[in-house]
Formats: structure tokens, sequence, C-alpha cells
């Protein structure tokens, strides 16, 4: 063979290459960039330093030799697809179904909105309660006698040097006592005996607002001077049903009859959280209520505020100071754990809906899965093509699983973004701090992939063990 003679390229039937060094393209045959970048989008192999393309996997022996064993070449290098390209062929799936990819992203959004919510709403509630409790504070305890261990037919109560008692004992910062006077209360004396407003009243001390942390609507409370005289302050469901929400000042007072006595009404309190009993009570000076009710004396509730650190002993010695003839009159209770208890109730309804959204994402799942199944049905000849060009087993399955996750992603993202918006709502109408759980989120749209992942396996594993020459003949 003499020095300057052209050999022959090697030829396939797919494409041809040249050797380096040949004779140049013709005119109008693409450069090598857009050679590779095709032959990367079909699945085929580019040679270098020519025009032509080979099969992905495919061998060829360049002249002058074959490679050694297991040694990898440019002609047998696979092809490889980047995240981004199976994100790009993912998102086509998609987009090109748009409506079943909404329909099927639904359950999987629904899903994860719920289990925001649940978690979120709970959060911001328990947040509120605490800086509740941290207001109120939670030193506070009550006794009440109780009514169904009174001996006798006489209302409960218990003794009158009771409140002095428990003063007494340590860790006791302060004591108040209310009592039922068991008196009916009307607004107009046109009204019958029985058509009785349904309110109680109580014999209160000055310091009641105090002990029981309450604050004062509109007028003024009981003080030293204004106990004897026959004034009324009403607490705040007390007022709505009277009708007189409001104390103008400046205005002749309201009257109400209190038993078969007319009393002016001093004022209205705000809602007492931690006494929600005083909400519904129409107070009365404790003299004046003796004076002017036959009030024998005797408190029917203690309300006590005492050191924190020695709650627990306070309540223990209480019933026994309170009472010390019937101890088990006495019924101690903490304010600030009826209303953690509360809040702890509504609380539990959170574990029925995280299982309703545990449900909405299996069912979501399962409509994913459904979709990717009936588009690999659909796209059988795609598939086939795809295949017939170089595509391997690993890359159709990588497609079809790719576009599971993107369609489960895209329907998690949805939901992560109604569920926050919804938690913010709605404690907003509560005016609640809006708490969004950093977990919930995350682990909802984490969920939400591997539910993709989980729903896209056997849809993507069956295209990619279609035959190629079937799956181009299906019609």
């Amino acid at each position: 063979m003499t020095a300057g003679r052209r050999r022959r390229s090697p030829t396939g039937r797919n494409g041809t290459a040249t050797e380096p060094g040949a004779a140049a393209a013709p005119a109008g045959t693409p450069d090598n960039g857009a050679a590779a970048e095709a032959g990367a989008r079909a699945g085929t192999d580019t040679v270098p330093g020519g025009t032509g393309t080979v099969p992905a996997g495919g061998a060829a022996a360049r002249s002058g030799g074959a490679p050694r064993d297991g040694a990898e070449t440019p002609w047998t290098r696979p092809v490889r697809l980047s995240p981004a390209d199976l994100l790009r062929l993912g998102l086509v799936g998609v987009l090109s179904r748009r409506m079943r990819a909404v329909l099927s992203a639904i359950g999987i959004s629904i899903g994860i909105a719920t289990m925001i919510v649940v978690t979120g709403i709970p959060a911001s509630s328990q947040k509120a309660l605490d800086a509740e409790l941290t207001a109120l504070g939670t030193d506070r305890l009550q006794a009440i006698a109780d009514a169904d261990a009174a001996q006798g037919a006489a209302p409960a109560s218990f003794p009158e040097t009771s409140a002095a008692m428990v003063e007494r004992v340590g860790g006791v910062e302060a004591v108040t006592a209310v009592a039922n006077t068991h008196t009916p209360v009307r607004r107009s004396d046109r009204l019958g005996p029985l058509d009785e407003s349904g309110l109680t009243v109580l014999a209160a001390r000055p310091n009641l607002l105090a002990v029981v942390n309450a604050t004062v609507d509109s007028g003024r409370y009981l003080t030293g001077t204004t106990e004897r005289l026959p004034t009324v302050v009403l607490g705040s469901v007390s007022a709505t049903r009277l009708g007189f929400p409001e104390i103008r000042p400046g205005e002749t007072p309201p009257l109400v009859l209190v038993g078969d006595q007319w009393f002016s009404v001093a004022g209205v309190l705000s809602p007492v959280p931690l006494a929600p009993e005083i909400d519904r009570a129409v107070l009365v000076g404790w003299d004046a209520a003796r004076e002017r009710l036959r009030f024998d004396g005797r408190p029917t509730q203690l309300f006590i505020q005492a050191d924190e650190a020695h709650i627990a002993d306070v309540r223990a010695v209480l019933p026994a100071t309170i009472s010390p003839q019937s101890p088990s009159l006495v019924r101690v209770s903490r304010p600030s754990d009826v209303l953690a208890a509360k809040r702890s109730a509504e609380a539990t309804f959170s574990g029925l809906f995280v299982g309703l959204a545990g449900l909405a994402l299996l069912v979501g799942g399962i409509g994913v899965a459904n979709t990717m199944v009936i588009s690999v049905l659909e796209r059988r000849r795609e598939i086939g093509l795809r295949r017939a060009l170089g595509a391997n087993r690993g890359q159709i399955r990588g497609q079809f699983l790719t576009e599971s996750v993107v369609l489960s992603g895209l329907g998690g993202l949805t939901g992560v973004v109604v569920g926050v918006l919804a938690t913010i709502a709605y404690a907003a109408v509560r005016d609640w701090p809006a708490v969004i759980p950093v977990e919930a989120v995350s682990g909802g749209f984490a969920g939400a992939v591997f539910i993709g992942v989980v729903a896209g396996v056997y849809p993507a594993v069956r295209a990619s063990r279609l035959s190629p020459t079937v799956a181009l003949a299906t019609t």
C-alpha cells in the first residue's frame, strides 16, 4: 500500500464514520458537535473526528487492530443521560397530558395539605395556649364545695373562716372567696318568677380580680366602700343576657332586680379564662349580700394563688385545711390544667385527620401508578422507537420513573403551598400565632417523592421490558 492512498472507512447500517485523517466532509455535512448532540439524544455514539454515528453500545473496530478485551473506547462507551436530561424527559410526559397529570396529582396534594393543616393548627393552638398560660399564670388553685358530698338538705358550703385558714398555709400568696346566694336576678320587675335569666348571684370580695387575673371591661369593680352598697358587677355573659354590654361613664347606671331589691350596675368584666363561672355571674359585695340578701357568710368556692414551686404541697393540704370535719367536701382543681385539657381534647382529633391524610396519600399514589401504567400502554411505539435507536432498558426505566416522581413531586409541592396557606388563614381567624412545623413540610414533600418512586417502579420496569420490534408493531 503506497503512502497517501486512502483507506475505506468502516460503515454500518445506521450510519457511517470516517477515520481521523480522512478527506474533508462534503459541504452541508453537520459538524462534529451537532452530531454528538444528536447522537446523545437518539441514544447513539458519535465517532470522534467523523460525521457519522453508530448505535449506542455497539462495537466497531478501527482499522489497524481491535481494542483489547475490557478496554473502553469512544466506539464502545455507553451513553449516559444526565439528571437534567431525565428531568426534561419526565416533564415532557407530564406536560403532554396536562389534565390527566392534574387529576392524578390532586390526591397527593390533598394528602399533603391535610397533613400540614392537622399538624400546623394544633401547633398554633399550643403556642397560643402557652402564651395564654404564661400571661394568666399557672400558680392558681380553686376549691369548690362538692354538692354530691354534702350532708343533709342544706347547700354545700365551707366554714366562714375557711379563707382565713387557707391564708396561713405556707406557700399561699393570696386567697379570695365567692358564695352562691341562691338569689334570682331579673332585668325588670315586670318579668315573672319563671322568667329568670338563669344567672348566678355571687357574693364576692374586693380582691377577686387580682386573684383570678380578671379585668374590668367598662365601669368599675367593687371596692371596700361600694361592697356595702346595693351595687353589682356583671360578668361578660351576664351583661349580654341582661342587655347591658357596656357601662358608659357619665350616664345613669342601669338597674337590675336581685331577689326583690334593686341594684345598680357598676361595671362589666372582660371574659375570665381561669374562672369561666365568673362570666355567667352577677357579683354582689360580701357585706351587701349579708345585709340585703340574707346571705349566711359561708363561701362555696375559694380561689388561691400560691408559689408555683409549692403548688403541689398546697394542693395536698387544702381539703383538710378548708373543711377539717369533712375534707371530702372539698374538690380542688387547677384552672390552668382545665385549659390545657380542653386544648388537648381538641388536639386528639388531629390523630384522626393524620390518618385521613395518609389515606389520601395512598389513594393519590394509586392514581399516579394507574396514570403511569396507562401512559406506558399509550406510548409503546415511542418506547420501541427509542429502543431501536439505541436506548437501553435502564434509560427507559429512568425516563418513566422520573416522570412518576415529577408528577408526585408537583402534587406534593402544591399540597405544601395549600396546607401552609390554610394554616396561616385559620390561625389568623382564631387570632393565634401561625406555626408551620418544618417536619411536616419537609416530611410531606419527601413522602410525596417517595410515593412517586414506589408508584413508578412497576410501570418503569414494564416499559423497559418491551421488545423494540413488538412495540413498534403496536397499532
